[in-house]
């Protein structure tokens, strides 16, 4: 079952052009993964940490060669 939700999830993020990436939360040093649109050079919102609920400010940078660059911070830094 783990497989196929697995394979499901990769085939819907490679047709939404989506990237996952592992970040470390600057509040409580968990680390969490999130999704990131590669269709967009760059961009800045708040996500919510998955593990204690804290906002994170992240500021990301898509090269053209696909490679992401990920700055994760706390919301008043």
């Amino acid at each position: 079952m783990y497989i196929g939700v697995f394979i499901f999830l990769t085939k819907i993020t490679n047709l939404l052009n989506l990237k996952n990436q592992e970040i470390q939360c600057p509040y409580c040093g968990e680390y969490i993964t999130i999704f990131i649109d590669c269709s967009i050079e760059n961009q800045s919102y708040i996500e919510d940490c998955q593990v204690c609920c804290r906002p994170i400010n992240l500021i990301i940078s898509v090269g053209f060669d696909g490679d992401v660059q990920v700055n994760a911070m706390h919301e008043n830094e």
